[in-house]
């Protein structure tokens, strides 16, 4: 069952309630267009500014509807996204926030900062000519139904999967304990990534005592800020993986925008290679060429941490560690936004584990350790 099936299932028997916040009336109507376009999905607000935004937000949940997701823009008149965050989150704790952004070094930077604020994810917003895009379309609707479900579910949480109109999984065959440590962490995420990367790498702090790779869906101005905003967190040295440089225990390297991370050399002497080969799974930067030289230089040595993310990028790279005699973590269903890369490896049976996002860096920490004990 696809990703995307289980959240339309999920919002079959209520449409996800969303408004829109943008002071385009273009952008507005295209936004709702491709929103209303999904049957789980309802359009119950459209407003110019921040201000029309709080006092629509609080309205609905005085009067018992609320809402459950705004696409918010950023740069408006009387009340930018910015100054309207707090104001939205103080009147709806629960509401959850998209910030829809230009794709500039600017609109990147405010995207990351309003994602610390409590935003719960950022939308990269294309031209108005390009908005129509198939890419763009996918990940607005995907995003909102996904980011519906975690609200219902966190208001809800006794109602269950079965209240909400998704049937029960199939138990997930696990795999058994590696047989020896990992000396290198590896992670993919993409849609709702951001978020669940501030959990995981706050939860790592300094303890970790490998290299770590990431790669994270997202465009060229996002990604060195994402690197930034991960090393405020004050546990990984985090920096974008520059070409040839060696890569060091403690050390988080993110994948640059349209460029694909990939390894080589041996474990103790492993370097980073960057390079703009085709994209894999409609992606670059693509979890798969990542994981699949990790396995190459490695061996088994490899620990896969795949986080929330629409799709199966990594699915295949995954199996190369697996096959080596590495061992895979994966995000669980409830936390994630979108459960298509983690549920990929997840039902494919290359899990050792299959985690809420707030257990997954202890289970992480636990198979990097010297301890034996602490990895079974």
């Amino acid at each position: 069952m696809s990703a995307t099936l289980t959240q339309r299932q999920v919002t079959a028997i209520e449409p996800a309630r969303v408004m829109i916040c943008d002071d385009s009336a273009v952008i507005r109507g295209a936004i709702a267009r491709i929103l209303e376009g999904d049957p789980g999905v309802r359009v119950v607000a459209r407003v110019a500014n921040g201000r029309q935004a709080v006092d629509e937000v609080t309205r609905q949940k005085r009067d018992g509807q609320g809402i459950d997701v705004v696409v918010l823009d950023i740069e408006m008149p009387e009340l930018d996204g910015m100054a309207a965050l707090p104001l939205l989150l103080r009147a709806d704790p629960g509401v959850r926030v998209i910030m829809a952004s230009t794709l500039t070094t600017r609109g990147g930077d405010i995207a990351m900062q309003a994602l610390r604020l409590g935003a719960a994810d950022y939308l990269p917003k294309p031209s108005t000519a390009a908005i129509a895009d198939d890419s763009f379309r996918r990940e607005l609707v995907a995003k909102v139904t996904g980011l519906a479900r975690l609200r219902r579910r966190a208001v809800r949480p006794a109602a269950g999967h079965a209240a909400a109109g998704h049937p029960p999984s199939a138990p997930l065959q696990l795999r058994p304990p590696p047989g020896q440590l990992a000396q290198l962490l590896a992670i993919g995420s993409s849609t709702g990534g951001p978020q669940a990367l501030f959990t995981l790498v706050q939860g790592l702090g300094k303890q970790v005592p490998v290299p770590v790779v990431l790669t994270q869906h997202m465009p060229p101005a996002f990604t060195p800020l994402l690197a930034a905003h991960l090393d405020r967190l004050g546990g990984l040295s985090c920096a974008e993986a520059r070409d040839g440089e060696p890569l060091l225990p403690g050390h988080l390297y993110v994948a640059p925008g349209d460029r694909h991370l990939v390894l080589e050399g041996a474990p103790g002497r492993l370097r980073a290679r960057v390079t703009q080969t085709p994209p894999e799974n409609f992606c670059r930067p693509s979890v798969d060429p990542m994981l699949r030289s990790a396995a190459a230089c490695c061996g088994g040595r490899v620990l896969v941490a795949m986080l929330t993310g629409m799709g199966q990028d990594g699915l295949a790279g995954t199996r190369a560690v697996l096959d080596a005699g590495g061992a895979a973590l994966a995000q669980d269903e409830a936390t994630s936004v979108v459960w298509g890369m983690p549920g990929a490896i997840a039902q494919a049976g290359l899990c050792h584990k299959v985690l809420p996002l707030p257990q997954l860096a202890a289970a992480t920490l636990a198979l990097l350790r010297p301890n034996p004990k602490a990895a079974a």
